[in-house]
């Protein structure tokens, strides 16, 4: 019997992260000996402009609890008020291309992370097509080639973008919060580039809830773990937490899910299983994570598209 996978995708969302938390998270994987998949951001830093979130239902407690200011660092979050905000493409395209010469995968997370987080979910086809052929462009510019993945930024994304990520070439996609892969439904129709979806929640999501700290986070996320499902998970890190401060806590949670039997890999080891034509179709809709603030990208119920 194969073992279950767990695939691991590392979203890059600022310039800090992609400089520092990057090679660290190269250099444990490596170490580790598992594949994973490393999604940039690749136009401006605009951190500082979510501060306009304040007024977001949960994002202050989300704040308090993650100790953002720790784990960004104060220029981080002046990036686009007090500061520029650097391109990141432009800055850090060799670390992007030194983590596939490492061998492992990499995709687009987005252009602009705060822009795409704040806006995409309500954007009409002009914004978002301008925003993702960016990405694209500037992805296709340091690497050569076009990218086979998107996972989006925030788990936020609209109509017009879902049936971009079959127009614009992606192999597939983890734009969403769901239990298993599938082929989503939009507008009665189905969308023949695959959903791999994020089925555990994230460290930031846990931490400072119900007694979970970052000495006991590990832990919990392992209890939940125990019994793998038949598709497996998909577990989202971030360069700017596992990549830095979390990386032991990272570490601890590869050694505990490899002692439990699972293989650790890349998603383009979870699509190389997956039979397109057998995925079973979703409609997509809206819902919230406990611990993250907003509406993200949902599985929703079975269709008969």
């Amino acid at each position: 019997m194969t073992a279950p996978l767990l695939a691991l995708k590392v979203d890059v969302d600022t310039l800090r992260g992609t400089l520092e938390g990057v090679p660290r998270l190269v250099d444990l994987f490596r170490r580790r000996q598992t594949d994973a998949t490393f999604l940039f951001s690749l136009g401006p830093d605009h951190t500082g402009w979510a501060i306009r979130r304040v007024f977001r239902r949960g994002f202050l407690g989300k704040v308090k609890r993650t100790s953002v200011l720790e784990h960004y660092g104060l220029k981080t979050l002046l990036y686009g008020t007090l500061l520029p905000g650097p391109d990141i493409g432009r800055r850090a395209g060799e670390v992007m291309r030194s983590v596939r010469d490492a061998g492992f995968e990499t995709g687009i997370h987005c252009w602009d992370h705060v822009l795409w987080q704040d806006h995409a979910a309500d954007a009409d086809w002009k914004w978002t097509i301008g925003e993702m052929r960016k990405a694209v462009e500037r992805y296709t510019e340091i690497f050569g080639v076009a990218a086979a993945v998107h996972g989006a930024a925030g788990w936020q994304m609209n109509r017009h973008a879902l049936w971009l990520t079959g127009e614009l070439g992606f192999a597939w996609c983890s734009d969403s919060r769901g239990t298993h892969p599938f082929l989503p439904v939009v507008d009665g129709k189905t969308i023949a580039c695959p959903q791999l979806p994020t089925t555990l929640p994230t460290l930031d999501e846990l931490i400072g809830v119900d007694g979970i700290m970052p000495g006991n986070v590990a832990n919990h996320l392992l209890e939940m773990t125990q019994t793998a499902p038949d598709a497996g998970h998909v577990f989202t890190l971030h360069a700017e937490l596992e990549g830095l401060k979390f990386l032991p806590v990272l570490d601890g949670l590869l050694a505990g899910w490899r002692k439990q039997g699972y293989r650790l890999g890349a998603l383009r080891a979870l699509a190389g299983e997956m039979t397109l034509d057998a995925l079973p179709r979703h409609t997509i809709m809206e819902g919230t994570i406990p611990g993250r603030s907003g509406a993200l990208l949902m599985q929703g119920p079975l269709s008969s598209s």
